[in-house]
């Protein structure tokens, strides 16, 4: 279902309103990309919420262009066929799905290979695709681009890995400032004369010379590329950490330094099966581990988070008017869900006007993440009733959605658990739970159970439902509906509205607004 015009025009108060349906928005709605790298070449195409985009396609062959150039200076010319054969079926794909012209840059192997100009000729004679061949910086400046479509406003220092070289830039509110590239990615390590010794004193000195051009980077250090995304999986592995969405994810120094020891001491092989990794990721992993090791060492960060957006997100970034830019991608994202799920479009705005006293002094974070529980709570209505509470964590926590933490993630999900379901215990998520304190369990509880009782007073879009009130230090929790919603105060919305003052631990009051 559209969103109306009307619709589009109504104040979302400090959320904004939605920019999706205005049609330079929508011109961004299915846009594909191609990301010709030194270990893999992959296809991404973006479709949904222009701001938050759904990955409506992604296939990734792990070519290996990059290997043993360090000897021959020439791509591999085994990964150099695969890799035309798999541009030749992303063209036919793209045909098949009517996109417009795809978007194709290489990086590292194809720029410093001396055959490099004459393969992207023949992929432009063979295939019709003209390969935009960028530079280092630019590389840097596109992975950093993508890290700001998750995260938007970030500041802190960008590395993106990639399998023959590893760039760095950094980011400040939005912006990005100073970048450099290196030759750090792990097929020209693999090469270093030397063994380990030698190897791990050319990266020593490498980093150094990044650390002297850079200056100090204390704040957050934001991994992207598909090594650091393999040692975030075995960092989850060793810890045992239960929700295996990498966007997002957390490492310290010190779990870095234990997660490489780890690495070290391990059966790859056993390692690779227990992470779900492919044999070509693994065999890299090594290399990317001491090299993570020592960045982490010299620019010490304050923490590092995992970024599963980079070069294709920069690029589709880069499209982006600037006023789109700014918005928040998970609000966007949960507009452009309901306008497309929910059975009544718009209502999410007003359940959240009319649950919003139960967090009056909720921080704004606290506040964002009400906001997009309200707008999420009914787009499940078509799973099936036993499974709809299991279907709406699921989404929330696994879905592909930017600027959320994985604590987050799990409060989200519990809140639209309780939409459909009273209580937790029981259910399959039980350890996930423990990613929150006792705190956000019962906030998250109580604004599931609001927004289960507020579903029963279903009105036409702008209806006045009438007000709460809660005063937590008398625990009273009142209720005035309107002269309109009154009639939908039943059996089952009295019911649902007690088990919310018992969250609460609160007495009630129950009144016809006059």
């Amino acid at each position: 279902m559209e969103v109306t015009s009307e619709t589009a025009a109504q104040d979302f108060g400090p959320f904004g309103r939605a920019l999706f349906d205005d049609p330079s928005a929508r011109k961004l709605a299915r846009v594909g990309v191609v990301d010709i790298g030194s270990n893999s070449v992959r296809l991404v195409v973006f479709d949904g919420a222009a701001r938050s985009p759904a990955y409506f396609y992604n296939e990734k062959i792990m070519c290996g262009l990059g290997a043993d150039m360090s000897e021959t200076g020439l791509l591999n010319p085994e990964g150099r066929k695969r890799a035309l054969s798999a541009l030749r079926r992303f063209q036919y794909l793209a045909r098949g799905m009517d996109l417009p012209p795809l978007t194709a840059v290489a990086t590292a192997a194809v720029r410093d290979a001396s055959d490099g100009p004459e393969f992207c000729d023949q992929v432009l004679r063979e295939c019709g695709l003209k390969i935009h061949v960028i530079d280092g910086e630019e590389e840097a400046r596109l992975s950093a681009q993508g890290v700001l479509l998750g995260w938007p406003g970030a500041y802190g220092l960008v590395c993106d890995i990639g399998g023959s070289s590893m760039e760095l830039a950094e980011i400040n509110d939005g912006n990005v400032g100073r970048r450099v590239t290196s030759p750090l990615g792990p097929l020209k390590l693999r090469d270093i004369p030397g063994g380990s010794k030698g190897r791990k004193a050319h990266i020593k000195l490498v980093v150094d010379a990044l650390f002297d051009k850079m200056g100090p980077q204390a704040n957050r250090l934001f991994l992207v590329g598909g090594s650091w995304r393999a040692i975030a999986r075995i960092d989850m592995e060793r810890r045992g950490y239960p929700l295996h969405v990498q966007h997002e994810y957390r490492m310290t120094t010190a779990s870095v330094r234990e997660t490489a020891k780890f690495i070290a001491g391990e059966d790859l092989e056993e390692l690779r099966q227990n992470c779900s990794l492919s044999s070509s990721r693994m065999a890299l992993v090594p290399f990317a581990a001491e090299v993570l090791s020592r960045l982490v060492q010299t620019f010490r960060p304050k923490d590092i988070a995992v970024s599963s957006y980079g070069i294709r997100e920069g690029l589709l970034y880069e499209q982006m008017p600037q006023r789109l830019r700014d918005r928040d991608p998970l609000i966007e994202a949960c507009l452009f869900a309901e306008a497309k799920d929910a059975r009544l479009p718009g209502f999410g705005r007003d359940l959240y006007d009319f649950i919003l006293p139960l967090f009056a002094n909720a921080s704004a974070p606290k506040l964002r993440l009400v906001k997009a529980a309200c707008l999420l709570h009914d787009v499940s209505w078509r799973a099936h009733p036993d499974y709809r509470a299991e279907t709406c964590f699921d989404n929330a926590t696994r879905a592909n959605l930017g600027g959320l933490k994985h604590s987050e993630r799990v409060f989200l999900g519990l809140a639209l658990l309780h939409r459909y379901k009273n209580k937790r215990t029981g259910t399959r998520f039980e350890e996930l739970f423990d990613l929150l304190d006792e705190k956000s369990l019962q906030e998250a509880e109580v604004l599931g159970k609001a927004m289960r009782f507020g579903a029963m007073l279903w009105m036409s879009e702008g209806g006045h439902i009438g007000e709460l009130d809660w005063r937590p230090k008398k625990k009273i929790l009142s209720l005035r509906l309107s002269e309109g919603a009154w009639p939908l105060y039943g059996e089952v919305a009295e019911a649902r509205f007690m088990s919310l003052a018992a969250s609460l631990g609160a007495t009630v009051d129950v009144k016809l607004a006059l």
